[in-house]
């Protein structure tokens, strides 16, 4: 599975305003939102846990929620409406794989990996950046993925992984 160069991806996000990396981080939580929501269809299609579902379900709920809050901050500060064009770090191809109940420990493995990734990302930003104001969003950003790291773990420890 093809995972995204996130050495690029920081490279990029390091050179954002905080204005930029705002927007970067609402178009990353709703896309995570629908990535989740479709694992949790995907899982509920599968007859898999019902803790597994709602897990997914959960995460898809917290990262609409984070796009939500996050998209009035925009609004607040900056007339027009976020848009970006940096690919977000979290969201995988990992859909396309799961099509039976036997892969979901995969689908887990992939998706925590995944949120590890973004986590480390967002910590290295953190260190790079001069602005406190972007050090403190990329901070937040990192413990939201820690949060959702910690979910799928359990979910894969449950399933004896």
């Amino acid at each position: 599975m093809e995972m995204l160069d996130v050495e690029e991806v920081i490279e990029k996000l390091s050179k954002l305003s905080y204005k930029e990396a705002l927007a970067y981080w609402i178009k990353s939580e709703k896309e995570e939102a629908e990535f989740y929501g479709k694992l949790a269809e995907r899982a509920r299609n599968l007859d898999l846990s019902e803790s597994l579902v709602e897990t997914f379900e959960r995460l898809s709920k917290d990262s609409e929620r984070h796009a939500k809050e996050l998209t009035r901050l925009f609004r607040e500060s900056y007339p027009k409406e976020p848009e970006s064009d940096i690919p977000p770090i979290e969201v995988l191809s990992v859909l396309e794989e799961f099509e039976r109940a036997d892969q979901v420990g995969e689908v887990l493995r992939t998706a925590m990996e995944s949120e590890l990734i973004a986590m480390s990302a967002y910590r290295t930003l953190a260190e790079k950046v001069e602005d406190p104001k972007l050090k403190e969003l990329y901070l937040k950003l990192a413990e939201v993925e820690r949060t959702h790291y910690e979910a799928l773990k359990r979910e894969y420890e449950r399933l004896g992984g």
